[in-house]
């Protein structure tokens, strides 16, 4: 008995090595031939995976002071702009109807993923902390009353 236990102990190692080896010459695809129909069938592949079915690397923007965006050729030749490290946004003040750019502070919070917020990530819907000053020059400059901390009467 011992003897077949390690045969297939073996057998599985290679195969968890032939997985591996497929995974990283796997590209990210956008298709949808690898779901099953509305029927709940499965779909057979009856071509190959094309150029424009093509999905690339996140970007995972980290929260830096070094801005770095790098440039990505996408179809028809255009250009996109993929944002690497940034540590400013365009954030709104809603209730105000006022858009300001202003610098990220920090990262506070992700409802899809934790690591996101230890790893500083800037991804859409995330929480995150705005430095108030251009906001409060806003306010001073439109209603002339200055906004903040609550002075101690004398």
């Amino acid at each position: 008995g011992s003897r077949r236990r390690r045969s297939s102990k073996r057998g599985r190692e290679r195969r968890e090595r032939e997985v591996l080896l497929v995974s990283a010459k796997m590209g990210i695809s956008r298709d949808s031939m690898h779901k099953r129909r509305a029927t709940g069938g499965k779909k057979k592949a009856w071509r190959k995976k094309r150029k424009y079915e093509l999905g690339r690397q996140p970007a995972n923007t980290k929260l830096s002071s070094n801005k770095t965006v790098r440039r990505v050729r996408v179809r028809g030749g255009n250009v996109k702009w993929r944002a690497l490290r940034l540590d400013t946004g365009n954030y709104s003040w809603g209730s105000e109807a006022v858009t300001r750019k202003t610098r990220i502070l920090d990262v506070v919070y992700n409802a899809s993923n934790n690591e996101l917020v230890r790893t500083q990530t800037l991804v859409k819907s995330a929480i995150v902390q705005v430095d108030a000053a251009p906001f409060k020059q806003w306010y001073l400059q439109h209603y002339g009353v200055e906004i903040g901390r609550k002075k101690k009467a004398p």
